[in-house]
């Protein structure tokens, strides 16, 4: 059966989409190929000539010497990413139950002024940030940096809940009211399990802000209390690099955030959406 000119039309301008696709995804991909063969190749072969070709053995020593390296900071960076995105979950989930089904007083300015706080560079509170952080005596351990990455998350998971929680039918609090449920009651009882969607998406857009965070992870800790990130800064520091360290560390680095959405990231754009169509 012979083609029309239309599905021909149509046939061509789909194989060259689906072309131009691909090359995309490869030029996407040829940073990646390259850390991943670099970090398996023995340091005395590592050369420009050489850079693109496959290595003849991995060698699988580059992971040890990162993982021993970064064995501390990785256990900072687990409890920090742990600790604010839970944190600033949860209080952002409580803001928004507030925001979007109570009366506050001032709240035409309070949420203006909240969201505002997204919009301000880190690089422009840091000094006054670094003062007050000795000021309260928080300042060089993984705890301060909790409450950092803790409060400038607020904003953003503020606004995520209070957008999701819009859809939540106001009868059904009422009712709930009516039936003696206080504050506390109503959100445990009826908001919060009905949160699951926003919380997914909080999750994943906190824990990979935060796991990849650097200017905080420097400035606000001391040697003991670093993040990975800034371990891996320091691996490619020095004249003589040995090239397959910071390859294995930006892979070790990367794993993490690369499972969470593996795992959650069919229901980030779901979740991300929701509150956001009215109908």
């Amino acid at each position: 059966m012979t083609m029309t000119a239309y599905q021909w039309r149509r046939y061509t301008v789909r194989t060259s989409i689906y072309v131009v696709l691909i090359l995309l995804t490869l030029v996407f991909l040829a940073p990646v190929y390259l850390v991943v063969v670099t970090s398996l190749k023995d340091p005395a072969t590592i050369n420009l000539a050489s850079t693109w070709n496959l290595p003849e053995f991995p060698y699988w020593q580059s992971f040890g010497e990162v993982l021993e390296a970064f064995g501390p900071r990785l256990r900072n960076s687990v409890a920090l990413v742990l600790g604010a995105t839970v944190l600033s979950s949860v209080m952002g989930s409580l803001n928004g139950y507030i925001f979007s089904k109570w009366r506050v007083p001032g709240e035409r300015y309070l949420f203006p002024l909240m969201l505002f706080g997204m919009f301000i560079p880190y690089q422009a509170i840091l000094i006054p940030l670094f003062d007050f952080m000795r000021g309260v005596n928080l300042y060089g351990g993984v705890i301060g940096l909790i409450v950092i990455h803790t409060v400038y998350g607020l904003p953003i998971t503020t606004l995520i809940f209070r957008n999701f929680y819009v859809d939540i039918p106001d009868e059904m609090l009422e009712a709930a009211a009516i039936d003696g449920a206080d504050f506390f009651g109503i959100y445990r009882h009826i908001v919060f399990p009905l949160s699951i969607p926003g919380f997914v998406v909080v999750i994943i857009w906190q824990f990979t802000q935060i796991w990849n965070e650097f200017l905080f992870g420097v400035t606000m800790t001391n040697t003991d209390s670093q993040p990975i990130t800034v371990g891996l800064a320091q691996l490619a520091g020095g004249e003589a690099v040995k090239w397959n360290l910071p390859m294995a560390g930006a892979i070790v680095a990367a794993l993490p955030p690369l499972l969470v959405y593996i795992i959650l990231g069919r229901y980030f754009i779901r979740g991300l959406l929701a509150g956001s169509v009215k109908g």
